[in-house]
């Protein structure tokens, strides 16, 4: 197995853990905005630590484009966590993998780049997948099939849109820059931000909470530093596929914990979204 396919793997297993642990913690009370700060703060500790111990600088060289990615990453990330703490693991998760689809149109819109069938199969493919996962009633007509919640999908798909820009963004600044400093900027933004959202809303956290809280951004760390690592090797394109195991474990995550059995209709629905997802991947080779 390639090396940046066990970068990716490890990177799936670890955003997975992290979904995880969002949705554990968001049922002692704790809100969104204080779950992000709380990951934000453990990962700029950690990365503080990794580039002292490289000897880099801390603010790299493309500055303006490093606090983009954080921005648009914590943004993400905010719209991320309010599908996992209102959705099951296993639907918020295929969500995201609607990044593709949000790639192929801004490379299509900024870059003016040609659509390739492989791209057109990828966005009708995830298409059918999401309306068959949102709106299984449309496709089969029956009321007994319960929808899922629309403020809930449109922050799932907010967050696969700014994954989209983001991975488009990493990608650039991989040319440049450490992946220490990339993953920096993301909780440098993502904790002043996050904090000043959070208002007076805060929470205090028991001691269980506190630890999945800390278990959030070491999760989360584990998962940046596995796609960042992923990202900067020749072979980054096939290993893509790896990350598809999110899903996988995500499921199983779903139904250890929460006694979460997807319906055969999220099941299709996010087989066709990974299908679709798996041929833009390989399409084109």
């Amino acid at each position: 197995m390639p090396l940046s396919a066990r970068y990716m793997l490890l990177s799936a297993l670890g955003f997975a853990l992290m979904a995880l642990c969002v949705k554990l913690v968001s049922r002692y009370g704790i809100p969104v905005f204080e779950i992000v700060a709380a990951r934000a703060l453990v990962s700029l500790l950690i990365s503080y630590v990794d580039i002292r111990r490289k000897g880099l600088s801390l603010w790299g060289h493309n500055k303006l484009l490093l606090f983009a990615r954080g921005l648009v990453g914590t943004l993400a990330l905010m719209a991320v966590y309010y599908s996992v703490t209102t959705l099951p693991l296993a639907e918020s998760t295929v969500l995201q993998y609607l990044h593709p689809v949000f790639t192929a149109l801004l490379a299509l819109v900024l870059l003016k780049e040609q659509v390739h069938l492989s791209t057109a199969l990828c966005v009708a493919l995830s298409l059918a997948g999401l309306v068959l996962m949102v709106q299984p009633e449309v496709v089969f007509g029956a009321s007994s099939l319960s929808p899922l919640p629309w403020p809930s999908v449109m922050a799932g798909l907010l967050g696969a849109f700014g994954s989209a820009v983001a991975y488009v963004i990493v990608r650039k600044l991989s040319q440049s820059e450490d992946s220490s400093v990339i993953i920096f900027y993301f909780p440098l933004v993502a904790l002043p931000l996050s904090l000043l959202l959070l208002g007076d809303d805060f929470v205090m956290p028991n001691g269980q909470a506190l630890m999945l809280l800390i278990l959030v951004g070491v999760f989360t760390q584990i998962g940046q530093v596995g796609l960042t690592k992923a990202m900067q090797t020749e072979t980054a394109g096939k290993a893509t596929a790896y990350s598809y195991a999110q899903v996988v474990f995500a499921v199983l995550l779903g139904w250890v914990f929460f006694d979460d059995v997807p319906a055969l209709t999220t099941l299709a629905g996010g087989g066709l979204i990974i299908v679709g997802a798996l041929i833009n991947v390989f399409g084109r080779r």
